[in-house]
C-alpha cells in the first residue's frame, strides 16, 4: 500500500533545493551556498558530504539569482530563417563554438522566413534575458528592437542587413559572387542564360541578381524578361520556371540558381532533359564534388564565427560606430558549368 501510494506522488516540477542538500548533508545553508559557488571556508570532509548530497539528491544551481546579481545571464541568441537548411548548420556551429570559449549558451530558433514570426521570436528571447543576438532576418523593418538595443541588448545582423536600424552586419558577397558566377557562364560561350532565385524583398536574392544583370550588360547581352524568375524556392514554383525557360524556339543554354534549394531543383529538371544545360549555382550543395556542379561557394562558418565575434566584442564593451564587413566568395568549378551552349 506504502509503495503504491509512493508510486502515485508526482514525479516532476519539485527540484531539490539548497535546503534539502543541507538537510542531508547534515551542514548550514551558507555552507551549501560556499560549495556550490566554489568559495573558500569549507573543509575538504564537509564539501565531500556536501557533493555527494548534491550528486545524490540531482541537485542543480539555479543561476536566476546570479542573473540578478550580474546583469548576465551567459547566453545568447540565434534567430535563422530555417534550421532545415544546410547553410545554416556550418554557421550555427560557428557561432555556439565561438559562444561556448566565452562560457556563453546558445539559444536558436527559426523564423521559417516570416518577418512577425522574426520578430515574435526576437522579443520572446529578449524576454528570457539573452545578452546578445545574431539575427538572420526574415523582414526589413527591425525597429522593434530599438528598445533592447538601447538597453544593452548587443546585436549583430549576419547573411543579410538590418532594415531601418544601425547594427554590426555580416554579409557575403552575394552582388560579386553572382556577378563571377554568370561571367563564367559568358566566358564558355552562353548567352541566353537564366536565372532563377528567391523572393524579391529578400536582399540576398536582389544583390544576386544585380550581379547577374551587371555580368550580362558588361557582355552587351539583353536579358529577356522570360530569363528571370524570382519568388519562392518551393520545388514546384522553380521546377515551372525553369521548364519555360527551357521550352520554345530559343531556350536558354544555362541557368544560374540564385541558392542552394533552387540548385536542388534545377539539377533535377536538368537531368530530364535531352540536351545538355549548363549550371551554376549559388551556395555549396550536397553531393556537387560528386555530380560535378560549378556552384559559387560561401563560407557559412565564417559568416557564423564573424558574427559571433562581433558580438563578443560588443559585450565586452567596444564603442565603435556599426561594423559592415562583406566575406568573399568563391568561384568553384566541377562541370555543369563548363559546359558549352549545345
Amino acid at each position: 500500500m506504502a509503495e503504491t501510494a509512493r508510486h502515485s506522488e508526482p514525479r516532476y516540477g519539485n527540484r531539490p533545493t539548497m535546503k534539502d542538500v543541507a538537510a542531508r548533508a547534515g551542514v548550514g545553508l551558507k555552507t551549501v551556498s560556499r560549495v556550490v559557488n566554489g568559495e573558500p571556508g569549507v573543509t575538504p570532509d564537509t564539501e565531500r558530504r556536501v557533493q555527494e548530497a548534491i550528486e545524490a539528491l540531482g541537485f542543480r544551481r539555479n543561476d536566476s539569482a546570479r542573473v540578478l546579481r550580474k546583469g548576465r545571464t551567459a547566453s545568447i541568441g540565434l534567430v535563422l530563417e530555417d534550421l532545415a537548411d544546410p547553410f545554416y548548420g556550418p554557421l550555427s556551429r560557428a557561432v555556439e563554438e565561438v559562444a561556448r570559449a566565452h562560457g556563453a549558451l546558445l539559444i536558436n530558433g527559426s523564423s521559417a522566413e516570416d518577418p512577425e514570426r522574426e520578430q515574435e521570436l526576437v522579443l520572446a528571447l529578449c524576454a528570457r534575458r539573452v545578452d546578445g543576438l545574431i539575427v538572420i532576418p526574415a523582414g526589413n523593418d527591425h525597429r522593434y528592437l530599438e528598445p533592447e538595443i538601447r538597453a544593452g541588448v548587443a546585436t549583430v545582423f549576419v547573411d543579410r542587413p538590418a532594415g531601418r536600424v544601425e547594427a554590426d552586419t555580416v554579409l557575403s558577397d552575394s552582388f560579386g559572387g553572382a556577378r563571377e558566377g554568370v561571367e563564367h557562364l559568358i566566358a564558355h560561350g552562353h548567352r541566353r542564360i537564366g536565372f532563377i532565385g528567391d523572393q524579391p524583398r529578400i536582399h540576398t536574392a536582389t544583390e544576386r541578381l544585380r550581379g547577374y544583370h551587371a555580368a550580362m550588360a558588361d557582355a552587351g547581352t539583353r536579358v529577356a524578361d522570360a530569363w528571370v524568375s524570382l519568388g519562392s524556392t518551393e520545388p514546384g514554383r522553380v521546377r515551372a520556371a525553369a521548364e519555360r525557360m527551357l521550352a520554345g524556339p530559343e531556350p536558354v543554354t544555362a541557368i544560374f540558381a540564385g541558392n542552394n534549394r533552387v540548385t536542388v531543383t534545377v539539377v533535377r529538371v536538368l537531368a530530364e532533359q535531352e540536351r545538355p544545360v549548363a549550371l551554376v549555382g549559388f551556395d555549396d550543395i550536397e553531393l556537387a564534388d560528386l555530380l560535378g556542379i560549378t556552384v559559387v561557394s560561401q563560407d557559412a562558418a565564417a559568416a557564423g564565427r564573424t558574427a559571433a565575434e562581433h558580438l563578443f566584442r560588443r559585450l565586452d564593451g567596444a564603442g565603435h560606430a556599426p561594423a559592415r564587413v562583406v566575406l568573399p566568395t568563391r568561384l568553384v568549378p566541377r562541370g555543369s558549368g563548363e559546359l558549352p551552349p549545345s
